[in-house]
């Protein structure tokens, strides 16, 4: 397995509210680590990562990523 460090990472932050949201959206938050508003994770720049974010994409945002080397 790869060593973590030289994995890319993207930091995902919450910006919207579960409240009033279909329970896959918010069992979707939940699995990206994040379940509070403002709330940060630095996650793991992989295609699994990327489509959850994208299926949620109204209620998180990607703050920063690392450039590609």
């Amino acid at each position: 397995m790869a060593e973590t460090s030289k994995r890319k990472t993207i930091v995902v932050e919450q910006i919207g509210s579960p409240i009033r949201r279909p329970a896959i959206q918010r069992a979707t938050l939940i699995g990206l680590g994040l379940n509070k508003m403002h709330k940060r994770r630095t996650l793991i720049d992989s295609p699994q990562v990327r489509g959850m974010v994208a299926k949620i994409s109204h209620l998180v945002r990607i703050v920063d990523e690392e450039p590609k080397a």
